[in-house]
């Protein structure tokens, strides 16, 4: 089945609500039943991950039985465990997503959604154009790294 895929440019409400564009709801409609969602911090960038509820309880199985004395657990659980909010979409496909999470984020007017696979991510336009510059990637090792990977 398909996965989350695409990058939607818009600007948050006054209200702090944001949009999930068209194609994503199609998205969540048909693989995910238009459940809740989760939207909670990253684990180590400065943007907001928002996972299908679906998604939110295989990140948990995860998790569980994981050593919670390892600090790389700890670190993951208390940044995007202890920050995520349990949200719905509006009949117009709109999602509120809270005040602490936003400037967490440090996400004001203009925003950025992308499709990762299973989860969005929901970007400041201005972090987002900086962190996907090409001009500031070292390509030839970046190039080198996902050959490893075979990509």
């Amino acid at each position: 089945m398909a996965s989350f895929t695409g990058t939607y440019y818009y600007t948050l409400d006054p209200k702090g609500r944001i949009i999930i564009p068209a194609p994503l709801r199609e998205m969540l409609s048909a693989k995910y039943g238009l459940s809740k969602i989760y939207i909670t911090n990253a684990a180590f960038d400065k943007c907001l991950h928002i996972y299908p509820e679906a998604e939110w309880a295989l990140l948990e199985e995860k998790v569980k039985g994981k050593p919670t004395t390892d600090q790389a657990m700890q670190y993951f659980m208390r940044r995007v465990f202890s920050a995520a909010v349990p949200c719905e979409t509006d009949k117009n496909g709109r999602v509120m997503v809270p005040y602490e999470l936003r400037q967490n984020a440090g996400i004001e007017n203009d925003i950025v959604i992308v499709g990762l696979m299973d989860k969005l991510e929901l970007w400041d336009k201005q972090r987002w154009d900086a962190i996907t510059d090409p001009d500031k990637i070292d390509v030839e090792a970046f190039a080198k790294k996902l050959a490893e990977y075979g990509i």
